[in-house]
């Protein structure tokens, strides 16, 4: 059972969390809790594997970037979990994750690169490619976006 303190959290939490020094005590006010009670619930939701993780999206276009690009290796299954973990440093990577290949598509580690143009995504990708060791990657640059919404499970 979900309880309707919880409800208020987690509808919060579906919204753009506050750009401040607090943003948990901002969001805990909105619904008349202390920050600690909202961490507290917060918390709890996570223990139970209700929540088991959130995250930032970046609308790289209000952030300054002109240009993105998905850049898809393929890289030797032994070494997915090294490469991906050294291509995580990067900061202008926001997105590193593993999938398995299909017929066809060899590619099994994905990076999301962001730069000022279609150029400076290409030189991170070879940065990148120099050095981790890997050569065999393609660059999918994103020409429009056409969703970028979180789910909602309670309303406000």
């Amino acid at each position: 059972m979900i309880t309707d303190l919880e409800k208020k959290v987690i509808a919060l939490l579906q919204t753009d969390i506050p750009v401040v020094q607090r943003p948990f005590r901002q969001m805990a006010e909105k619904i008349g809790v202390t920050e600690e009670k909202f961490l507290e619930v917060l918390t709890d939701l996570n223990q139970r594997g209700i929540i088991r993780r959130f995250g930032a999206t970046l609308k790289h276009q209000k952030s300054g970037f002109k240009a993105n690009a998905m850049v898809a290796w393929n890289v030797d299954e032994s070494r997915v979990e090294p490469v991906g973990t050294a291509m995580a440093q990067f900061d202008e990577i926001t997105h590193c994750y593993s999938r398995n290949p299909a017929p066809g598509w060899p590619y099994n580690l994905y990076t999301m690169v962001h730069a000022a143009n279609e150029d400076q995504c290409r030189a991170l990708a070879e940065k990148i490619s120099q050095t981790v060791g890997e050569t065999d990657y393609i660059l999918l640059f994103s020409r429009k976006e056409l969703k970028k919404t979180s789910m909602k499970y309670f309303e406000d």
